[in-house]
């Protein structure tokens, strides 16, 4: 292994044959990681019912792996200093695939909650890891092809993942939905061990325990009080108080260390690149849009709209659809501006998002694969171009730093994002069927009137029973439409950012 001081030439000189089969495996192991990530979310109804859970509950099975990513991500510069790029790459698949079978295999909510968070710890390493692999690997020229096709490639695990979980989930059960992507990990694995060279440079570099401590506290405790708050009724629950003080606490401590430490967890250098910190806004953001709607979309397909498994999976593959033809756009659109991609693909996002709070019990298949699709569209679009722009500058030695608090940052945003999100469809729920109860009552005339209530009835127990689930209903799609209003006004914050993006001289 040798390195060279040219701006073009790669950090790590391999031949071409090797080059483009390190390629192969890392694009392998990070669709296999975010099929799981797709598939879990393609599969939540069910598991809902096969752990008796409720909603707010099932959804901790999402965020929780997305926090446990966003805890461990940072981690990813000082594993490869110590173990060197190979070995880390080897054992964190080694970890994701054992959680994965055991995902499959979990009897409880709490059994599955706990290795998912294993999942997700195990296989944080492996986007950021991919991503400063393939940079170091191949000549700055083709960075952008490279991500563009490490985009590409990813995409198959979020199309044929759902669609394949929702088939079998069907005829079989959700836990084939993890058991499918075995065999691609354990493959990926086995790749892993002889795709990338040994490196003998490797030392036992200090890790910061401060930082990642504080760091990791105050992000799970706030990720506690956003999923435990609407239960608790936030603030009024000496618990949540408790989760905010330490999770502040914890924060400030991050900071002020980091700032005064001489070698910290993160390098507040990172955000001297002036479009390395406005990436860093704009990931938070794109965090924030790229999983909301796949934990919000299976849960009201299948209980308010009454979708079979299959077909919630078929709509979320045409997402995945979408991200792929999102990133062969971006090839094209990064080679005129970076910019260009980033406000269209935000504005498809906010088009989509107004579409999505128009929705009723009688829309359509083809509408809902139609957004699904304008969704991926924009992630595909968006990504290619922020990452490029974000790392053009950076010092290539604050790059495996640079990545890891890159993907750190859109966790964050994901987990956060998803547990608002879900929060307001569990409150403004409540809300509104405690507010259209009211208006049944023996008192109100209307009821009375064949026209107005058709087929319900007032009279017995059961036509009382039958009006009450039909409010829950109407409430629980008010929650819905108000988490993608939330979603369209995130979207539309993003775009004034994306002006103040230096465009990269080539």
């Amino acid at each position: 292994m040798t390195t060279s001081s040219d701006a073009d030439q790669p950090v790590l000189l391999l031949s071409t044959a090797r080059r483009y089969f390190v390629l192969v495996t890392v694009v392998v192991a990070s669709g296999a990681y975010n099929a799981a990530t797709f598939t879990a979310t393609a599969i939540l109804p069910q598991m809902q019912g096969a752990m008796a859970a409720t909603q707010d509950e099932i959804s901790w099975t999402v965020t929780f792996n997305i926090l446990a990513t966003a805890v461990f991500t940072p981690m990813t510069g000082w594993l490869v200093g110590r173990f060197g790029r190979g070995g880390v790459q080897f054992w964190s698949l080694v970890g994701f695939s054992t959680a994965t079978l055991m995902c499959g295999l979990s009897q409880s909510l709490e059994a599955l909650v706990f290795w998912r968070i294993v999942q997700g710890a195990s296989g944080a390493p492996l986007l950021p890891l991919g991503q400063t692999i393939l940079l170091d690997v191949f000549p700055r020229r083709q960075h952008g092809f490279v991500i563009s096709m490490f985009g590409i490639a990813n995409t198959f695990g979020p199309v044929l993942g759902p669609t394949l979980a929702g088939y079998l989930a069907e005829y079989y059960s959700w836990r084939w939905g993890y058991y499918m992507i075995l065999p691609v990990s354990v493959a990926a694995t086995i790749a892993s061990r002889f795709a990338l060279p040994r490196e003998e440079d490797t030392k036992a570099i200090p890790l910061d325990w401060t930082g990642f401590l504080s760091l990791s506290i105050a992000i799970g405790s706030t990720q506690l009080l956003l999923s435990r708050g609407q239960r608790l009724d936030w603030f009024e629950s000496n618990e949540i108080m408790l989760e905010a003080f330490i999770a502040a606490l914890a924060f400030y401590l991050f900071v002020a260390h980091s700032l005064t430490s001489k070698m910290p967890f993160l390098s507040p250098r990172l955000l001297k690149d002036r479009n390395y910190a406005i990436g860093a806004f704009l990931i938070v953001i794109f965090g924030m849009l790229n999983f909301t709607p796949m934990v919000l979309l299976p849960s009201l397909l299948q209980n308010q709209l009454g979708f079979p498994d299959g077909l919630i999976g078929y709509v979320v593959s045409w997402r995945g659809m979408g991200v792929m033809a999102g990133f062969f756009s971006a090839m094209v659109m990064t080679r005129l501006d970076v910019r260009v991609g980033m406000v269209g693909g935000f504005g498809i996002q906010i088009l989509s998002g107004i579409w999505l709070t128009s929705i009723d019990f009688n829309v359509s298949l083809l509408t809902l694969c139609t957004n699904a699709f304008m969704q991926g569209l924009a992630v595909g679009m968006i990504w290619t171009p922020i990452a490029t722009s974000a790392f053009w500058t950076l010092d290539p030695h604050l790059r495996a730093d640079g990545v890891a608090v890159f993907h750190l940052m859109r966790n964050i945003g994901s987990s956060f994002f998803i547990s608002i999100s879900v929060a307001e469809v569990v409150r403004a729920t409540g809300a509104n069927y405690s507010r259209m109860t009211e208006f049944v009552t023996p008192f109100n005339k209307t009821l009375s009137l064949p026209s107005v209530m058709g087929s319900w009835t007032v009279e017995s127990l059961a036509g009382l029973a039958g009006l009450a689930r039909e409010i829950n209903r109407q409430a629980a799609l008010i929650g819905y439409l108000n988490a993608f209003w939330m979603y369209t006004a995130v979207s539309a914050m993003a775009i004034p950012l994306v002006f103040m993006v230096r465009r990269p001289r080539t």
